[in-house]
């Protein structure tokens, strides 16, 4: 007697602590084999790459098997990509392959009163966050006309020097290099540089 191929639809993961979850994404034997096309990989190039015996990757693929969860992490990292994204399929099959470039003093300049910015990347439109290098010359909340509040989220990486970050809801937190902050950038924020030196931070905004 032929044993019935597993549903294609659902594939269960053992993991680690023994317990078993039920991921119902997408055709995942599909799923593999298009990551494995997209790379020009014959069966055995992967199954090498990924540490699995070909056998198994073919069987995976025609959904005869389900894998294990010590398979599936073989897989996401044989392929180069994170578990995740092995059963997340991407939102449009066109890969628009964009890249921006910025050397060092060739961002675009823009300055305001507490605030020396280099936005980089300038060049690249429609992008969907604003990364930006900001040299903070502000020393006193008093210097700013109220909170600076904006859509969307926003990272805040300390580069050199030491900052207080002030938000509208939590109190002023002291930063130095190598902090960083993730926080809603519609709540009031403003920052000071409060070492001797201009402090400088990389932002990168959201903008969806």
């Amino acid at each position: 007697m032929t044993k019935p191929r597993n549903p294609p639809s659902l594939i269960t993961m053992a993991r680690a602590d023994g317990e078993e979850n039920a991921i119902e994404p997408l055709h995942l034997g599909a799923r593999v084999r298009e990551l494995r096309k997209a790379r020009n990989w014959t069966l055995e190039q992967a199954a090498k790459q990924a540490g699995l015996a070909r056998s198994t990757l073919s069987k995976i693929e025609n959904e005869q098997m389900s894998p294990t969860f010590d398979a599936v992490r073989k897989l996401a990292g044989g392929l180069g990509i994170s578990i995740p994204q092995l059963f997340t399929p991407p939102k449009t099959g066109q890969v628009m392959g964009r890249m921006a470039i910025t050397k060092t003093g060739e961002g675009k300049p823009h300055l305001t009163a507490t605030y020396e910015h280099e936005l980089l990347a300038p060049n690249l439109m429609r992008k969907q966050m604003l990364p930006y290098r900001a040299r903070i010359r502000a020393r006193d909340m008093a210097e700013f006309d109220g909170w600076v509040r904006h859509d969307g989220e926003e990272f805040l990486y300390v580069l050199t020097g030491t900052i207080t970050l002030y938000t509208e809801f939590y109190q002023p937190v002291d930063m130095r290099r190598g902090d960083s902050a993730y926080y809603d950038a519609a709540m009031g924020h403003n920052v000071v540089s409060t070492s001797q030196e201009d402090a400088v931070i990389l932002w990168v905004t959201s903008l969806d």
